[in-house]
């Protein structure tokens, strides 16, 4: 069986992105969405939301 990127369904705080990427990854969803905040500040808010967006239209739900 092989693991597939979801947006999560249960840990969701606005569109599940980073609990999907944290559930595949096997990483706790609180650092995935502390290096997108860093992220997005460090491109002055363009790149980071610019990827959450394109994410939650490309990732399907769970």
């Amino acid at each position: 069986m092989t693991k597939r990127l979801y947006r999560s369904a249960k840990d969701r705080k606005i569109c599940g992105i980073c609990a999907g990427i944290g559930e595949y990854l096997d990483v706790d969803p609180t650092i995935i969405r502390l290096v997108w905040i860093l992220f997005t500040v460090f491109s002055a808010g363009i790149g980071g939301v610019l990827a959450y967006f394109l994410a939650c239209l490309v990732i399907p739900e769970q």
